[in-house]
């Protein structure tokens, strides 16, 4: 459903998750200064660290994912300055992010693929 190549935003402050799809827009906008229409993928973690919601618009419609964790919670990234409130993110850094692996500095994720975790 989400193309290859898409941009991908991870706003680094926590979120509450009962935000639907027009507040986590207006916090896409806040963050980013991207509009959540304009075809990139934003990603916002909860307050507890376990559980979170992305947004992307297909074309045709906004779409809301949504994953919690059974286990632990997601390893998110440190801001990289004071006032940073998002990070902008690769293919392989959001796989890591999403199976709850820890994350690299940029320069690192570039030259190091995060290892999947086996899944039974």
């Amino acid at each position: 459903m989400i193309p290859t190549g898409v941009q991908v935003f991870v706003a680094l402050a926590a979120v509450d998750m009962r935000f639907g799809f027009e507040r986590l827009s207006g916090l896409a906008r806040e963050t980013t200064g991207y509009d959540a229409r304009s075809g990139a993928l934003f990603v916002f973690i909860g307050r507890r660290r376990s559980t979170i919601k992305a947004i992307f618009f297909d074309g045709s419609g906004v779409c809301t994912f949504h994953k919690r964790l059974d286990r632990g919670t997601f390893l998110w990234p440190e801001p990289t300055s004071a006032s940073a409130t998002h990070l902008e993110v690769d293919e392989a850094t959001l796989d890591a992010l999403l199976d709850g692996l820890p994350i690299s500095p940029a320069s690192e994720v570039a030259t190091t693929p995060p290892r999947r975790r086996r899944i039974h």
